[in-house]
């Protein structure tokens, strides 16, 4: 256990203990509340923030989408975020006479901002990437904020405050605007963003409150999903690269599979190669460091009193390399790990992450 200025952590490795956070169904074990705190801008009180009714009512929501089949029925706009994505590395090589150096960072980040733009906002993908770049620019500015922890400092208005206090205005009056070409539109969407709009509707909330609703939950669904993504991609990319007998066979196994046509779901649910070094680029590299929870009230963790106000930290870091757990190879690039889905792959998946009805992310299963 150690503090953090007056924020008390208790640190949790014990798988077992691990696990029990990860499927506590208890609504007594919610966010922390430092997150609100200090990344109200960024985060608001939508599904990563939220507790209680208020987070049952989110997930209510989104979980739905984010269900495997759902999930399934977007690959055709990812295809066309990708097709855009290797077209303008083509051009790039053609201008450089077949070899160039290219940094890669910054354009799977877009490419993972625009296929949530596709999915969130439908035919308003276009407003999406706007609301997209935004967010990227207030996320930069929160980062830069200083004295993080001092009670009073997000109030005072120095320039990185203004700053932050400007994008998280624009950002705001960005997904309102389309919300309100939405409403007025007699199209027939089928995206997050109307099911959003549909829950806000069905839900009683006074025009602010549903304001807040809406807006939260799109800035939500971009911060938990963009940055992630991408650097999972990036790692998985650069652990290909370093491991060219991996690279050979995931690249046989797509050729095999695809033969020259388009994947869809069904072709990329068949490439066993592929899902086994993504498990093992997620488990070296996870794109979140550090799981966190609050306990709201006393608890007992496996004999352990957890006072109320107590943060709870898993550390993915250390949890995913343990030797007790995946052996003494565990900081080693081994896919085959994960061809039997062993018990570490159920550790990885269930214990660590968590899983709440095919919806795999930490913040749709409440541990």
């Amino acid at each position: 256990m150690f503090s953090l200025f007056n924020t008390q952590i208790l640190h949790v490795n014990e798988p077992e203990i691990v696990r029990e956070i990860a499927t506590c169904t208890s609504l007594d074990l919610g966010k922390p509340s430092y997150q609100q705190r200090e990344r109200g801008p960024l985060l608001g009180h939508g599904i990563l923030t939220s507790d209680g009714a208020v987070w049952t009512h989110n997930r209510k929501i989104l979980a739905p989408e984010l269900y495997m089949d759902k999930v399934k029925g977007m690959v055709g706009l990812i295809m066309k975020s990708i097709e855009t994505l290797l077209n303008s590395w083509k051009s790039m090589i053609e201008k450089k006479g077949g070899i160039a150096d290219i940094k890669i960072d910054e354009d799977v980040r877009s490419f993972s901002g625009d296929v949530i733009s596709r999915a969130c906002f439908g035919s308003n993908y276009i407003k999406g990437e706007e609301i997209f770049l935004r967010l990227r620019a207030l996320q930069e500015a929160m980062s830069k904020k200083i004295f993080l922890g001092i009670p009073g400092m997000r109030y005072i208005p120095n320039k990185h405050n203004k700053n932050a206090w400007e994008l998280e205005k624009d950002v705001r009056n960005l997904i309102l605007k389309v919300v309100s070409d939405r409403k007025e539109s007699s199209a027939n969407e089928k995206d997050l963003l109307q099911m959003v709009l549909e829950g806000a509707k069905n839900s009683k909330l006074s025009k602010e409150a549903t304001d807040n609703f809406i807006v939260d939950n799109c800035k939500n669904i971009y911060l938990a999903g963009y940055e992630t993504t991408a650097v999972s991609a990036v790692w998985c990319l650069m652990l290909l690269a370093a491991n060219p007998d991996w690279q050979d066979r995931v690249r046989d196994e797509v050729f095999e599979i695809c033969r020259e046509r388009t994947p869809d779901a069904d072709m990329i649910q068949k490439m066993k190669q592929m899902t086994m070094v993504i498990h093992e680029s997620l488990k070296l590299y996870p794109p979140v460091l550090v799981v966190s929870r609050e306990a709201l009230a006393d608890m007992e963790l496996r004999g352990i009193h957890v006072p109320k106000w107590m943060n709870i930290w898993r550390l993915l870091a250390t949890l995913h390399i343990d030797p007790e757990n995946w052996g003494q190879d565990g900081l080693k690039f081994n896919p085959e790990r994960f061809e039997h889905r062993s018990l570490q792959a159920t550790i990885l998946v269930h214990a660590i992450w968590g899983q709440s009805k095919g919806v795999s992310w930490p913040e749709f299963s409440h541990g």
